[in-house]
């Protein structure tokens, strides 16, 4: 074999040789990126986990008459005055809309994950663990920054913010209410749901469901809507407890 011919096949082993020890190289690269993947994916924080809320205002918004009733009695409650612009549930109206579309409901969800309480930067969205696990606002902890109004992500926002403080408020289900002669909170009453006229409202214990407000806007009509023609069901939403069957309570006649 001539020099030139054997330069060749060096050339030739030489080129192999180093595709074959770069091609195991990456090969190794690769596997070694591979097992860091699961590495890392193991070391992500989980997700924070909240105690659930002991009660949750649900709505029809197809009972509702849009009188703002429940808004008026808010912010007396809380208030001593009687304010649309400071009422914790918000009523919108479309004067131009049809039936059902043309009145909406909004009160607080107690969202499973709060993100009022976690985006506030001074701790002054909390979840009251000592009173049913209601999600609230500390008022004297508020700096009026409106980061847990921007972040709410309902339309419109679940936190609302106060005019005349300047700092953001929220429903509480009445947990403080100064104007309230009788307890609030989980175990008591809610203004809003007691001074409803036609019972639009209604406090549950069971977490709704939290996709949209499809376990918010629910049927608390009776047969006398059926009869009218008003409506197609007349199911009562949520039924009652199991145990509890009797005579029919006054607030399920409307």
């Amino acid at each position: 074999m001539s020099e030139d011919k054997e330069a060749g096949a060096d050339k030739k082993l030489s080129r192999r040789n180093f595709l074959s020890t770069g091609g195991a190289a990456v090969a190794a690269t690769a596997a070694a990126a591979v097992a860091v993947v699961p590495s890392s994916a193991a070391q992500a924080p989980k997700p924070a986990a909240y105690p659930a809320s002991k009660g949750y205002v649900v709505y029809d918004s197809k009972k509702c008459i849009g009188c703002t009733t429940c808004m008026l009695s808010c912010s007396l409650t809380h208030y001593g005055s009687q304010s649309l612009s400071l009422a914790r549930i918000q009523i919108m109206q479309d004067s131009f809309g049809k039936f059902p579309n043309d009145l909406k409901m909004a009160p607080c969800r107690q969202c499973k994950v709060p993100v009022c309480v976690e985006s506030c930067p001074v701790g002054a969205a909390y979840i009251d663990t000592e009173n049913g696990n209601v999600r609230r606002i500390d008022g004297k902890k508020c700096i009026g920054c409106k980061t847990c109004i921007k972040m709410c992500p309902q339309q419109p926002h679940r936190t609302v913010w106060n005019h005349i403080d300047k700092k953001s408020s929220k429903c509480d289900l009445c947990l403080d209410t100064p104007y309230w002669n009788e307890a609030g909170g989980p175990g008591g009453k809610q203004a809003c749901v007691a001074s409803c006229p036609v019972k639009a409202l209604k406090f549950v214990a069971d977490t709704p469901n939290q996709e949209e407000t499809d376990g918010y806007d629910v049927n608390l009509r009776n047969d006398n809507w059926l009869n009218l023609g008003l409506v197609e069901s007349s199911t009562i939403v949520p039924p009652r407890l199991k145990g509890q069957a009797g005579p029919q309570k006054q607030e399920d006649v409307l």
